[in-house]
């Protein structure tokens, strides 16, 4: 008796899922393409949202910008909520023995106490700056239309979550998990005159409605002064003050900038480069934001690093600007 084996190859009768195919052509999908393209609903809604009657669900009339197709603008890390958690869980675990070797030889609670003030009124109240930048990522991907630039932003909006959280551990280990050294340093963020400019910014940026023009605030303007200045200038300085440890426990912040520089550029220059009326748009919103950007930040500059830092992440912003066709004013070109 003898048995003969055969295969049989079977050719499937599609290759992905219709949606993704009228897009794509019918061939094997990512898991970026497959988890990121036409997944909210268009048609057939039944009411208008009770919050804000004047829209639609999913209506791309909620930012002044418009474009022909949302999903040209995509992002270049190809994260979908899978590969977003996988590259997080890693980045918690550098941070997480940076913050464990800090704590076990208690490298921060050695400090004198006058650099243990340093940071908690210089560094610490950030985390409410965080959480601010939390709620608008929130916001705006509740407001965007395309699921590409919706889960970017509330990826984001996590993020920006986990930094809070990293901040408030600096001044749980300064004082020794007790709370009050987070209650000190709230008090800085409610009281001290240095920062009343920014609680002002971070509170005029929760009430913006033009989602786009609050994603160009937040996470291009904002973030691109104060993570220089703060993360970069104010970090080596900190070091001159023998708060060199800190730099293990900020850099996490660091490598998270460095990473959302990708889809934040990839998003302003598909945008920019639609039409020259996004450009004079956005140009319109830099003119209007930026001043008073640079003004909040100024007093953090000039109570550390001096205003020549500052001034310094302002040229770098100009720099990144240029490239999409847009100026900043408070540098000459």
């Amino acid at each position: 008796m003898s048995i003969e084996i055969k295969t049989t190859s079977m050719e499937p009768i599609r290759h992905t899922y219709s949606h993704i195919a009228r897009r794509f052509g019918d061939k094997p999908a990512t898991r970026y393409q497959e988890a990121s393209y036409d997944l909210e609903a268009k048609t057939n809604f039944h009411y208008r949202p009770q919050w804000d009657s004047r829209y639609e669900l999913n209506d791309d009339r909620r930012t002044a910008i418009r474009m022909d197709d949302w999903y040209a603008v995509s992002d270049p890390r190809q994260y979908y909520y899978g590969a977003y958690v996988g590259n997080r869980a890693k980045m918690q675990e550098s941070a997480e023995t940076s913050f464990g070797f800090c704590d076990k030889r208690n490298l921060l609670t050695r400090l004198p106490e006058e650099t243990q003030k340093l940071l908690l009124r210089l560094m610490v109240p950030l985390r409410h700056v965080e959480l601010g930048a939390n709620m608008n990522n929130s916001k705006i991907a509740g407001d965007a239309v395309a699921t590409t630039v919706s889960q970017m932003h509330i990826y984001a909006a996590m993020d920006r979550l986990g930094i809070g959280q990293y901040l408030s551990r600096i001044a749980l280990m300064i004082d020794g998990s007790t709370g009050k050294a987070l209650d000190e340093s709230k008090g800085y963020w409610m009281d001290d005159e240095l920062w009343q400019p920014m609680r002002k910014l971070v509170e005029d940026t929760l009430v913006v409605d033009d989602w786009f023009e609050l994603t160009l605030v937040q996470n291009i303007l904002l973030d691109g002064l104060m993570y220089t200045l703060v993360y970069d200038k104010m970090d080596a300085w900190l070091a001159t003050q023998g708060a060199e440890d800190v730099s293990m426990l900020t850099e996490f912040m660091r490598d998270w900038y460095k990473e959302s520089l990708r889809w934040t550029n990839a998003m302003i220059k598909a945008v920019a480069g639609e039409s020259e009326a996004n450009c004079e748009l956005l140009q319109t919103w830099i003119d209007q934001w930026e001043p008073q950007i640079y003004s909040a930040l100024q007093p953090l500059a000039e109570a550390s690093v001096g205003i020549d830092a500052l001034d310094e992440a302002r040229a770098e912003l100009s720099t990144r600007l240029k490239k999409f066709g847009l100026q900043s004013r408070g540098v000459s070109a």
